[in-house]
């Protein structure tokens, strides 16, 4: 993994491949699917908690520009799609 170089362009949404145990990453889906949510979502909203518990006001300005980005991208893309309860519920 490398970072990007000052001098190369932002990508809006680019891949941020994380190293986790496979044990791990099968148990913590499972746990999202029976939260009703997934992967992705848990994890975003693990990162917006902490940048509001304890981000500076230009973390917080980034955080608005982020949600106004997915808010725009959903409305492209019709939306996100309602979640289905899950069997074990």
């Amino acid at each position: 993994m490398t970072e990007q170089s000052s001098e190369a362009p932002e990508q809006a949404h680019a891949p941020r491949p994380i190293r986790v145990p496979d044990p791990l990453w099968r148990a913590y889906g499972r746990v999202c699917e029976r939260l009703g949510t997934d992967r992705t979502n848990d994890v975003l909203d693990h990162m917006k908690a902490r940048v509001l518990e304890h981000g500076t006001d230009e973390d917080r300005t980034d955080l608005e520009r982020a949600e106004q980005e997915l808010a725009e991208r959903r409305a492209r893309k019709g939306g996100r799609p309602k979640q289905e309860p899950s069997a074990s519920a």
